[in-house]
């Protein structure tokens, strides 16, 4: 297991000085990836967030960086870390222009993209990039094929239900040979089948243990059952919870707390295999609290965490 920081590309303290701070500290401390993830809007309304009512969403979305242009920077600032996303809304996106942006922040990276997709859930965003909500699902599963097609030897094609390109040649290709690892995030078991089918990974949110236990296997039985060896396909949890300088008591988030126990609930994913773990803080606190809480968790960390390479 090796762990990441999503980065303080969304709220209050967003800003590009701090970005870049972050990513550099994360890499001279270990951490072995950088994250960032995308919100195209946020609406001035209440937004349908199910299961609950509809209700505003937090206010530090009104402030989120574009995820890849954001990555670009950074690989000219950082040497070693992976770059990721966690999670790019595939189908507000044309897959032969995203395969491209992809493979050039690869190349500039010298490989060190991951790809974390997913089909999105907020309806306000479908509708600004007029795509219907309902096909959101089905146009994941065709995108991910596309994205892939376009990272194939050129000439490349496409003809799908929602996506076409026609013979051409469509370069740079990425840096990593057979393209970036595409990880799928997702969270009702339907969408949990699909990612199996379709992705090199999966990328839930943190839940409660005994609900990540039940996902993630959920995921490697129904790769099995469509002959993909779950041994091959990698874990990267997504742990977006509060992390406290002082321990919490009562009603604590597995993977949240103090950075004593948030390792603590590390320990108990190494039965789950999982691969990577990325922090989102989700109180927000400024840049310097930040990076002093991620560096006592790699420093706790210890002996469980591989070393960064």
């Amino acid at each position: 297991m090796d762990l990441g920081v999503d980065l303080l590309t969304s709220g209050p303290y967003a800003d590009a000085d701090a970005i870049v701070r972050m990513a550099v500290a994360a890499e001279q401390s270990g951490y072995a990836a950088v994250w960032t993830h995308e919100r195209m809007l946020c609406p001035a309304g209440d937004v349908d967030q199910p299961p609950g009512p509809p209700r505003p969403l937090p206010m530090y979305y009104q402030r989120t960086f574009e995820p890849l242009d954001t990555l670009s920077f950074l690989a000219a600032r950082t040497s070693r870390v992976r770059l990721g996303t966690s999670v790019l809304t595939a189908p507000l996106h044309h897959p032969a222009v995203l395969a491209r942006r992809l493979a050039t922040l690869d190349q500039f990276s010298r490989g060190r993209v991951v790809v974390g997709l997913g089909q999105g859930w907020m309806r306000q965003e479908y509708e600004m990039a007029g795509v219907p909500f309902a096909e959101r699902g089905e146009r994941l599963e065709e995108f991910v094929t596309a994205l892939r097609a376009a990272w194939a030897p050129d000439p490349v094609q496409h003809d799908g239900k929602f996506y076409r390109f026609p013979l051409a040649h469509l370069d740079p290709k990425p840096y990593q040979a057979s393209g970036p690892p595409v990880l799928v995030g997702a969270t009702a078991p339907a969408a949990i089948d699909r990612a199996a089918r379709i992705a090199d990974g999966f990328n839930p949110t943190s839940m409660t243990l005994d609900r990540l236990t039940a996902a993630i296997g959920r995921f490697r039985t129904a790769a099995a059952r469509v002959g993909r060896d779950p041994g091959r396909l990698s874990i990267v949890v997504r742990a977006a919870t509060p992390i406290t300088a002082d321990p919490m008591s009562g009603g604590r988030p597995f993977l949240g707390g103090s950075p004593d126990q948030v390792v603590e609930d590390l320990r108990r994913l190494e039965d789950l295999a999982v691969d990577h773990v990325l922090f989102t803080n989700v109180r927000m606190p400024a840049l310097d609290e930040q990076l002093s809480l991620l560096d006592r968790i790699r420093a706790a960390a210890g002996r469980l965490v591989e070393p960064a390479t």
